[in-house]
This record gives structure tokens, sequence and C-alpha cells, in this order.
């Protein structure tokens, strides 16, 4: 397979000309003489076969070939450029890819602020985050398949920093059957009614979490559906007091009265698989969601 029959260097000083609107300032820009730049330009057009400039009067003009060149051109050297950027990145130890596994627990705002602030910083990685539940997070460790994980199970082997406690309450939508008995509840004036649960995201080790004893279930993949099948009274449900703020504050889901068990509580953590290995993405990031929960209320 035989190679381009132009190079880099004359398409930058192709651009140059067109640019600065002239062999003149094209020379200056690119520190050369203003022989060397028409002579870079004419043997560009030989190896293409094609006119890119007609001189009217003292000036470079392009002509319709030169004008789509142009377009290609700029896209090439840009390219180009983002290349030697990316190049530049993974030889001061940013990752090409960095993979974040994170529980649903998580609050997802913050999680996007970590996102912004770390693709702000390191552009070139490529960045893949996957919402977990219970024992997926766990999972992908196992398996090696993440550099980042917040998890509420640190699995044997593992190492995590505490990062937060969410407060789960039971809950059900204000106007849900449950909240017209009056009086405070136990487990069975639940039994009658559907509980909204959260599946497991895992494959091999997948749990419950959570009284699970309804006769009724409606089981989902996400949180914040969860929270909406609740908000439409479908249910009643566990659910992190962090995740139904705006419900919580405008009355549509109320707690409900139990006796017992109406609040609990889950840990997260955060885990760099393999420190000794980690990038200054992964360390980046862990920084961020570290500063990023110093002061959340979960």
């Amino acid at each position: 397979m035989s190679g381009p029959r132009t190079s880099l260097e004359q398409w930058h000083c192709f651009l140059a000309v067109v640019d600065e609107g002239s062999y003149a300032r094209a020379a200056e820009v690119l520190h050369k003489s203003q022989s060397a730049v028409t002579y870079t330009i004419q043997k560009m057009e030989e190896q293409l076969g094609v006119r890119v400039f007609e001189i009217r009067g003292r000036k470079a003009e392009l002509t319709e070939a030169g004008q789509m060149l142009y377009r290609r051109g700029r896209s090439l050297i840009d390219e180009a450029l983002r290349l030697e950027k990316s190049a530049k990145s993974v030889a001061a130890g940013w990752e090409p890819q960095l993979r974040i596994v994170c529980d649903t627990l998580f609050p997802s705002a913050v999680m996007l602020d970590c996102l912004e602030d770390l693709s702000a910083h390191c552009p070139d990685t490529r960045i893949e985050c996957v919402e977990s539940v219970l024992s997926g997070a766990e999972e992908a460790l196992l398996e090696r398949r993440c550099d980042v994980a917040i998890t509420g199970i640190v699995p044997p082997g593992f190492l995590g920093d505490h990062l937060l406690r969410v407060k789960f309450m039971a809950v059900a939508q204000r106007d849900h059957p449950l909240h017209q008995l009056g009086r405070n509840l136990d487990y069975r004036d639940l039994r009658p009614f559907r509980q909204v649960v959260v599946r497991d995201s895992g494959v091999r080790r997948q749990r419950d979490s959570g009284w699970l004893d309804a006769v009724q279930r409606l089981t989902v993949s996400r949180m914040e559906t969860s929270i909406n099948a609740v908000a439409r009274g479908v249910g009643f449900a566990w659910l992190p007091a962090v995740a139904m703020r705006e419900e919580l504050a405008s009355g549509l889901i109320k707690p409900l009265p139990m006796i017992e068990g109406g609040e609990r509580h889950a840990d997260l953590f955060l885990i760099l698989p393999n420190r000794d290995l980690a990038g200054a993405a992964a360390l980046r990031c862990e920084a961020f969601i570290k500063d990023a929960v110093a002061n959340l209320v979960c």
C-alpha cells in the first residue's frame, strides 16, 4: 500500500498562504523564505495534479479545487494536532481510557460534576462511566473491568476509602392507601401492597436489599425509575433520601410512619483496584470524587 504523495508540511504551508492572504505574509509566519513557500506550493500542485492558487494582481486566490482542498486540509492539520496532543497526554501519564463503575446510590449530579471536571483536565482520555446496582460494582472489580469503583460492597482482596453514608426511607406517594390508615405501620400493613425494588445489575452474585415480603413487586433497573414509580402511586419503596429531595420537599412522596425499620443506611466506598498501577486520570478522578462529597449530606 503506497503512502500519501504530499506531506503535512506542505498542507501547513498551503493553509498559511490562504489564512495570511499572500506568499510573503505566509513566509513571515512560517519563518521561511518566500521562495521556499512558493516552491512548496508548486511542488504540492505538481504532486496533486491540480492548481490550488491563481495569481490576480499581487494576491494569490484559491481556485474552486483549492477551496475544497483548503477545507479538507484544515481538517487534516487539526486532526494531526489532536493526535500530537493525545500522544503528549499519554506520555505525561494520562490514560487513553478510564473506566468508572458507580453505584446508583451515589448522587448523579455529583458524579456529573466530577466527570465535567475530569473531562476538562484530561480531554484526551476516553471516559466510560457505568451505573451499577448492589453487586454490579463488586463484580466489575473482581473481573478487573474498571479503574475506579464506587460501591457499597468491598470484595475480599480490595481496600476502599469510605465516601458517604446514604439514608434510605420507607416512602409512598402522599395519596397511597398506606398513608390513609392514620396510624403507625408494621410489616403486616405493607404486605398486601406492591413494593418497588431496583434489580441487582450484577450477574453472578445477585442480591436483594430491603424488606421483600410484599405480595406484589415491581422490579426496575434504575433508581430514577423506582422514584418515578413511587411518585405515581404504583407502590411503596425504601429510597435514598438524597435522590428524592424534590419529591420530599414538595410533599409528593411522604415517609411511611413505620414502627420500626422506616430508615436504614448504606455505606459507599471508593476503590482503585490497583493503586500501584493507577494512572494520572484515575488518581485525579479519585481526588475529584473525594472533594465533591466532603460536604455532601445524604
